[in-house]
């Protein structure tokens, strides 16, 4: 039992980044945008939050930086596709591509650099329990905030008008248009909001789940993300149960290599990728599903007057 415990607490910690930047994907699909790029916002912003949390020793200013590398790389990427109609597709694969070289080259000062002793976090008597204690109430506060995150983002695109409006943009922005609503504004506030949550995911990640810096740490973390919006079929709750369930499979390797099953370290680490071609391609098997559930204009651009 208590080696199912921390594996159950090691998924939910593997899980978090991935939940939280599948839910920042998840808000620039909804309003009609793809953004490849996100495996390259979540290097630049672990760079940036390492950098930052080493040179400060605060977490939370870490958190920021990361945050604020990956809205502006976002930014850079809404005025491109949204303003000047480049491809979206094209230009999220280029910034994936600088930003995976731009934090190798700047990032060389601090490979294999370490921060601190992090601290240890508890929910006070919960954590006392047994069985769900370890498994679930020790665990970084970011862990929670997934969680918060998830029903927030729920209620917003589901409760609120200001989601209404988000959603009428990724299902037919010319009739948003027509109704008065910016629309290429809406769609930049949502890509720069996606790529600060990817942004804090990459922080996360450098910070406090692999609290050192690594050229290309993220290890296609972004991409997986960017498969965890299909596999939830564009809902936020999905997108969380998905980031846990991948978050298992990567644990699962370790847990297996721990218990001496012979089985070469390759093949155990090829498994979240494998489960996540596995996903895709028996979700895509069911289009009339994916198209029911996909916002209409995604990947389209639109000019207004156009």
């Amino acid at each position: 039992m208590d080696t199912i415990a921390l594996l159950l607490a090691a998924s939910l910690n593997a899980g978090t980044a991935l939940a939280i930047a599948g839910l920042g994907l998840l808000i620039n699909e909804r309003a009609g945008i793809v953004n490849l790029g996100a495996e390259g916002l979540m290097l630049v912003a672990a760079l940036a939050g390492f950098a930052t949390c080493a040179a400060s020793g605060s977490d939370l200013a870490g958190f920021v930086a990361g945050m604020a590398a990956g809205a502006f790389g976002a930014l850079l990427f809404g005025l491109l596709v949204i303003w000047l109609n480049t491809n979206q597709f094209a230009t999220g694969l280029a910034l994936s591509l600088f930003g995976a070289g731009f934090s190798a080259f700047a990032g060389m000062e601090f490979t294999q650099r370490q921060l601190g002793p992090r601290p240890n976090f508890a929910v006070p008597w919960l954590s006392d329990l047994p069985f769900v204690g370890p498994a679930l109430f020790r665990h970084h506060p970011m862990v929670y905030l997934a969680l918060v995150f998830t029903a927030a983002l729920a209620w917003f695109l589901y409760r609120s008008r200001a989601g209404l409006v988000l959603r009428a943009i990724g299902e037919s922005p010319e009739s948003a248009h027509a109704l008065g609503y910016p629309v290429r504004r809406i769609r930049l506030a949502a890509v720069v909001a996606g790529g600060a949550l990817c942004g804090l995911a990459g922080s996360y990640i450098s910070v406090i789940y692999t609290p050192l810096w690594v050229e290309g740490m993220i290890a296609g973390k972004g991409w997986i993300a960017l498969a965890l919006t299909t596999f939830a079929t564009w809902r936020p709750a999905r997108v969380l149960l998905g980031a846990y369930l991948f978050g298992g499979v990567t644990m699962l390797q370790f847990h297996l290599q721990g218990q001496g099953v012979e089985v070469a370290s390759q093949w155990l680490s090829m498994l979240p990728y494998l489960a996540t071609i596995v996903v895709l391609v028996a979700i895509s098997r069911n289009v009339a599903f994916i198209r029911a559930n996909m916002p209409a204009s995604i990947g389209k651009p639109f000019t207004p007057g156009g």
